[in-house]
């Protein structure tokens, strides 16, 4: 018999659609999906870490190239796309956890 006091969240997932529109998952957040969401949710977060390295090294060089400046910016807009996703995912589940936990 289904856990009839289990609670469904609505999760933003950290990659869109073929057509750039947003995927959510429905669930408890224990499953396959959630768990592989959390693993590339942390890849996301180890790139951005690691171009914002490359981005430093690049700028104090001060020998850069428009070409390099350009490519820079063009990595640095998608990884900042994707950290926001995550922080909007989970702020979402914060939120969502703390109206579950909320007395009615």
């Amino acid at each position: 018999m289904p856990d009839v006091t289990a609670k469904v969240f609505v999760r933003l997932l950290p990659w869109t659609s073929p057509d750039g529109k947003p995927c959510f998952l429905a669930g408890d957040g224990t499953g396959y999906v959630s768990r592989m969401a959390d693993r590339i949710e942390e890849e996301q977060l180890g790139s951005a870490d690691d171009l914002i390295d490359e981005a430093r090294q690049l700028l104090a060089a001060r020998a850069w190239t428009p070409g390099e400046l350009h490519l820079l910016a063009v990595e640095l807009t998608a990884t900042l796309a994707d950290v926001r996703r995550v922080a909007r995912s989970r702020g979402g589940r914060l939120a969502a956890l703390g109206q579950a936990s909320a007395p009615t």
